[in-house]
């Protein structure tokens, strides 16, 4: 593999990745592994399906018995799945009567085009996709004594609700699919434990929901403070926007996020984020970038198995220095007392890289990178 195929085309080869949705997961996922990352799924969520939510089914009727001066559309897939479980209980054409009289606000064009879809007309729709405008444009017109019907993320969003009831409004909130834990935690806590061993290079999230369900996983097994010590450095954690990187931000870690708010933007992003993390080294004429679990040497991937990536990883921390066996010895898992485990890690190392004089034996102090001298 070329440099630039590898800069290019697959950015994120030897990276790890883990991807916490459960809706479009195998999307995101197929453009992360097309880029050159493996990927670990871990739903962190499932969704209850909108014909099998009783109170969504209460609000709709409410609705339509009552139908409100304005409407909120949040997301594509729950406006859309609102009108077709309105459907499927046989009030669908009542639900359509009742928004169709009302302002419509859709967040977003793939909102808007659910919306245009169920033959409805939004008024307005904000270009930064942000809930956030879509409440300055609502208190702005001035909603005291109007009836909004407000379609829930899965969970209400912050302040959302409040700041209209506190300007005079009566809120009906459309739970449009609920939010529950995953039926099987086990991908879950082999995410968090991953996270905290650091062998995972990135999370991906692309709900608040999810971020929620994955801290009190981690606080539920005593790892929070673990985990989030490992996003705030080692592991890469990327949002698909504001409100998803919400709860993160207060939990004290600031995600990375792309400029706009979709799937591409966020890949894109991450593979702009990943490599920069890992500087380039010229080491015995060759360039060479340590990755998750592999190692690009002149822009060919080189997967490493965890104990000699170990060590590598501690000679690189300091590149061109010796380090001195006792200390490699101590980065080893499961090594022991014995000083061979660090020759033993060494010779797999120097094997797996296919360049053996990259790592340099000093005799009776150590090993170190054959870190290039400046003009060389």
């Amino acid at each position: 593999m070329s440099d630039a195929g590898v800069g290019e085309s697959s950015p994120l080869v030897g990276f790890t990745v883990g991807v916490t949705a459960e809706r479009r997961a195998q999307e995101l996922g197929a453009l992360l592994a097309r880029r050159g990352a493996e990927v670990v799924y871990a739903p962190a969520l499932r969704v209850v399906p909108l014909a099998d939510d009783r109170e969504l089914r209460e609000v709709t009727e409410e609705l339509v018995a009552r139908p409100p001066e304005i409407v909120v559309a949040s997301t594509a897939v729950g406006f859309r799945g609102w009108v077709e479980a309105a459907e499927g209980w046989g009030v669908g054409w009542a639900l359509r009567e009742a928004l169709d009289g009302a302002r419509l606000l859709a967040r977003g064009p793939k909102v808007t085009g659910a919306v245009r879809a169920a033959g409805l007309r939004e008024e307005w729709s904000p270009a930064s996709e942000a809930m956030g405008e879509v409440l300055e444009r609502l208190l702005a017109d001035g909603v005291a004594g109007l009836r909004v019907a407000v379609q829930l993320h899965g969970e209400p969003v912050p302040g959302f609700a409040e700041a209209l009831r506190a300007a005079g409004a009566e809120v009906v909130g459309v739970p449009v699919y609920r939010w529950m834990p995953p039926a099987d935690l086990t991908p879950v806590d082999r995410l968090v434990d991953a996270t905290v061993r650091r062998t995972l290079d990135a999370l991906i999230f692309t709900s608040a929901p999810a971020v929620v369900s994955v801290l009190r996983r981690a606080e539920a097994l005593g790892l929070r403070e673990a985990l989030v010590d490992a996003v705030n450095g080692d592991v890469a954690v990327v949002c698909v926007g504001p409100v998803t990187a919400r709860p993160l931000q207060e939990a004290g870690v600031e995600p990375v996020q792309p400029e706009r708010f979709r799937l591409g933007p966020m890949v894109q992003r991450l593979c702009e984020e990943l490599p920069a993390r890992t500087p380039v080294l010229a080491v015995a004429g060759h360039r060479v970038q340590l990755r998750g679990h592999a190692v690009l040497v002149d822009g060919e991937a080189r997967p490493v198995p965890p104990a000699p990536m170990a060590l590598l990883r501690t000679l690189a921390r300091r590149p061109g220095r010796v380090v001195a066996r006792a200390e490699l010895l101590r980065v080893l898992p499961g090594a022991g007392r014995d000083e061979h485990a660090v020759e033993s890690a060494t010779a797999r190392l120097r094997t797996a890289l296919g360049v053996p004089e990259l790592v340099q034996t000093v005799v009776k102090r150590g090993y170190r990178l054959a870190l290039d001298e400046p003009g060389q």
